[in-house]
């Protein structure tokens, strides 16, 4: 790790130049210079003083922050075929199951249905990319059609049905994750 460098960037995150930086922390603005160029290295007493003086601490100034993946492409993406209950799901986030929501896209052959489930906890949305769906909870239906939305708790028992003639495609986001 370039402490310097990180303290630098800190800096600039802060909008504080090395001046007023050092008279945060009593030091000379020469001894920050000094610093940012990995030229010296303070104390462990000065070095939290500038940490706090940047609005952080040694904990999470050297907890490293993994690069996370932002942006997924269709290679990065898993597909699962039911070809008894006609639907594919496609997870277009790998791993979403770690995280908070999982999105996905449900594809819907003609009079297929995705599975009935159980209530548990969490909600659900989904937004219907092509065709019409039926959402059902506690036994009653509620159609969707391409262009519109649905979102529901997942407190009762659900399932979603294609409501029509042709292909219906949804994308569908679960919090937390259930898929």
């Amino acid at each position: 790790m370039n402490i310097g460098k990180k303290i630098k960037e800190l800096r600039m995150e802060n909008s504080l130049t090395q001046e007023e930086l050092a008279d945060r922390c009593e030091l000379s603005k020469g001894f920050i210079s000094q610093i940012e160029r990995d030229l010296t290295s303070p104390s462990i007493a000065t070095f939290t003083d500038i940490l706090e003086s940047l609005g952080t601490n040694l904990k999470e100034f050297f907890t490293e922050i993994e690069n996370e993946k932002i942006v997924f492409s269709k290679e990065d993406m898993f597909i699962k075929k039911d070809d008894e209950y006609k639907y594919e799901i496609e997870w277009i986030v790998p791993n979403a199951q770690k995280n908070k929501m999982e999105p996905i896209l449900l594809t819907l052959e003609e009079g297929s249905k995705y599975r009935d489930d159980h209530p548990h906890e969490g909600e659900e949305l989904g937004y219907v990319l092509k065709g019409s769906v039926f959402i059902v909870l506690s036994g009653k239906k509620h159609r969707a059609k391409k262009g519109e939305s649905f979102y529901y708790k997942a407190n009762v028992e659900h399932s979603i049905i294609n409501a029509g003639k042709n292909k219906a495609k949804i994308l569908w986001i679960s919090t937390p994750p259930n898929f």
